[in-house]
Parts: C-alpha cells; sequence; structure tokens
C-alpha cells in the first residue's frame, strides 16, 4: 500500500502544471514548433471532441508539424481531482482562462509568451464548431504557423463537423 501511494504521490510532484509546461517547452525550443495548450477535464465532451479533431487523419500532419500539442487537466469533480496538473488552474487564470469554461486553449511560443488564445470577441470558442468559430480558429492558427490553403481547408472542414 505505502509503494502504491509513494508512486501516485510521485506522479503527482512529477505532472504539476509547471514541470508540464517546461518539458512542453523545451521540446518546441528544440523542435522550433509554438506550444498548443488544451485545458481540459474528463468529464468535459467539447474536451475530447477537441482532442479527436486535432488527431484526426484530415489534419493530424498539420498539429503535429507546427505545434507540441499539451494538456493540462483542470476542473475536475470532487471524485476525480487527483487527475489534475497540480498549478493547472493558475496556468488557466495567467492565460487569460479564468472564468471561460472548458476546452480552453492557447498558442504559445517556445517561452510561454501568449500568441492567441481561444476567445473570440471576448468569449471562449471552446471546440470550433460553427463556421464563425472555425473560421476565427483557422486565423489563429494561421497567425501562429506556415499554414497552406490546403491545410486550412482540412482543418475547417474537420472542425466543421463538431457542431
Amino acid at each position: 500500500f505505502v509503494w502504491i501511494w509513494s508512486i501516485s504521490a510521485f506522479a503527482q510532484k512529477t505532472h504539476t502544471a509547471e514541470n508540464v509546461m517546461k518539458s512542453a517547452f523545451e521540446q518546441a525550443k528544440k523542435e522550433n514548433k509554438k506550444v498548443l495548450l488544451l485545458f481540459h477535464a474528463s468529464w468535459c465532451g467539447w474536451c475530447k471532441k477537441m482532442e479527436k479533431a486535432l488527431l484526426d487523419e484530415t489534419c493530424k500532419d498539420f498539429f503535429q508539424k507546427n505545434y507540441v500539442i499539451t494538456h493540462l487537466t483542470v476542473q475536475e469533480g470532487a471524485n476525480n481531482k487527483s487527475l489534475e496538473n497540480a498549478g493547472g488552474e493558475t496556468f488557466m487564470d495567467n492565460y487569460g482562462g479564468k472564468g471561460q469554461g472548458l476546452p480552453y486553449w492557447t498558442i504559445l511560443d517556445n517561452s510561454g509568451k501568449l500568441l492567441e488564445d481561444s476567445k473570440m470577441e471576448g468569449n471562449n470558442i471552446g471546440c470550433p464548431a460553427s463556421p464563425e468559430e472555425v473560421e476565427a480558429f483557422v486565423k489563429k492558427l494561421q497567425n501562429t504557423s506556415k499554414m497552406s490553403q490546403k491545410e486550412a481547408e482540412a482543418v475547417k472542414i474537420r472542425f466543421l463537423k463538431n457542431k
């Protein structure tokens, strides 16, 4: 029992938001990419849709070529608090996500500077699904990557399926 507790305590310390982000920034520097940071929770259906869309065969190469995709788990219910990354909520607040709901995402440079976030006119678009949200999402991707017209179309088509 003590051994299991020790692993759990170790995992919680090593998977702090600070450690997760430090690792993401190191990888982004090494690979010359941006960091696409997703704040999510196990109960969040829209978070699952967002993650599924990012990994879809039609556009996953674009995301993997341009971004280190990183997740911080926040806002879990009482039964799943152990899934949270300690300090994740603070990162979310610091990047403009306080009170925005989930999923909330940001695009950061490899030093942690905020380049884009999931807000459109002050409101969180979360997992883009409507034509306006998808268009705003693609513009943010274009601002932070070398996105071809073909890649933009693939992302638009895939994310419009999120409705």
